[in-house]
């Protein structure tokens, strides 16, 4: 039987897929952010990370707290960010491993209102109520991971990430996404991930939970951003940078405009990272969308969003990075 031989230069369709730019646009973004990130700066508020960037080759205005961010530093962090990541469950029969072209789903959060299952009152969530959905989640096989759906508002916010984890890892063995609000809460919360899966598990497959945290559009790393995108390199936790920009409002309206600003916000935060720590566990993420121009709110689940977050996860692959996106 004579087998069949390779075909040199077969480029697969790889399965349905939406490709809004070709490599080459997709380059042109890319340079368009380096010269944004080199000439026009981000604004870095906390002393700490200027000071990291100004050790690396990074121009620091004090006055302004603006850094501008040479290439060659935007490049070297995008290659030695990991290409894939494992998300460990408190089950090690879901853990999730991200990267390439895999796709998996989690929920949308955090939802601050929720009408009450028993007695239709709309109200304020609280932790019983994120325990209630938590288990809900859990029990979703199509939910590979998740995210704080809603939020413990019932305690003090000072603290309310720390309860929130409490009342997600009590109530799935999945990987859990929390926003930890700063860097001491992080600390804590790892914490109580090791003491959820035990030593010997969490030093083989990794800390169950991981952290997400959102520059200020346009083009600002806020205190509490640069600490947790800082506190997790150092702790070795995964930390999704997520830029929730809105064309339109924060950003240019238009696509690639709200890109390049987007790439620029999320990028920078990924440098950060990585001058703490080469190799640190980041995720390239985001909620950006455009703004609903009537209420000057943000337009989720809209054929914009849908649009922007198809170009983001192109980008993401553009530079090997795992993504976290909103579908809409």
């Amino acid at each position: 039987m004579t087998l069949r031989k390779p075909m040199a230069g077969l480029l697969g369709s790889g399965g349905l897929r939406v490709e809004m730019f070709t490599r080459e646009e997709l380059s042109e973004i890319h340079r368009a952010t380096l010269e944004v990130l080199a000439h026009t700066g981000i604004f870095v508020q906390k002393e700490e990370a200027r000071q990291l960037f100004a050790k690396y080759g990074a121009t620091v205005d004090e006055k302004g707290k603006c850094v501008k961010i040479p290439p060659h530093l935007v490049n070297e962090a995008i290659a030695s960010a990991p290409e894939t990541l494992k998300l460990a469950g408190r089950d090690p029969s879901r853990d999730v491993i991200l990267g390439g072209r895999r796709v998996t789903f989690t929920n949308f959060g955090e939802g601050i209102t929720i009408d009450d299952p028993w007695t239709g009152e709309h109200r304020p969530t609280t932790k019983d109520d994120l325990r209630f959905v938590t288990r809900i989640i859990d029990s979703l096989d199509c939910i590979s991971v998740v995210e704080r759906p809603v939020g413990s508002q019932d305690v003090p916010p000072q603290v309310q990430s720390i309860h929130n984890y409490e009342a997600m890892v009590n109530n799935t063995s999945k990987h859990c996404f929390v926003g930890p609000g700063d860097g001491r809460n992080l600390k804590i919360m790892l914490k109580m991930a090791r003491a959820a899966v035990g030593d010997e598990r969490y030093e083989k497959a990794g800390s169950p939970l991981s952290f997400i945290t959102c520059p200020v559009s346009p083009l600002k790393l806020v205190d509490d951003c640069c600490e947790i995108i800082m506190t997790g390199a150092e702790q070795d936790a995964c930390v999704c940078v997520l830029s929730m920009a809105m064309a339109g409002g924060s950003s240019p309206v238009h696509l690639t405009g709200t890109l390049v600003t987007h790439n620029a916000e999320v990028l920078s935060g990924i440098v950060l990272s990585q001058l703490v720590k080469k190799g640190a566990k980041v995720m390239y993420g985001s909620s950006t969308t455009a703004m609903y121009l009537k209420q000057a709110s943000a337009c989720v689940g809209s054929p914009e969003l849908a649009m922007i977050n198809s170009a983001v996860a192109c980008l993401a692959r553009y530079y090997l990075l795992p993504s976290w996106v909103a579908g809409g």
